[in-house]
């Protein structure tokens, strides 16, 4: 599952998701469904927007975590 860091970035950044959205003038709602990966999509410009705003880059953004199922299948090929 691919994970967004955006609660991370702000605590490091000492930033709130009230600066966040009024920075990249995104709702509240859209931020929070991104952040808890409701969303089915993000596009690059929000990605962009994001690592500018919280100085970052897209692979500290982003993160996977393997589920148990995914462990034991990616183990097959190691």
């Amino acid at each position: 599952m691919v994970k967004v860091n955006i609660e991370e970035l702000l605590r490091k950044n000492n930033r709130s998701k009230y600066w966040l959205c009024n920075q990249m003038n995104i709702t509240f709602y859209n931020l929070n469904q991104i952040i808890i990966g409701s969303t089915k999509s993000i596009s690059f410009r929000y990605i962009e927007e994001f690592c500018k705003h919280l100085n970052c880059t897209p692979s500290e953004l982003f993160t996977i975590e393997y589920t148990e199922n995914a462990k034991l299948w990616l183990n097959r090929f190691a």
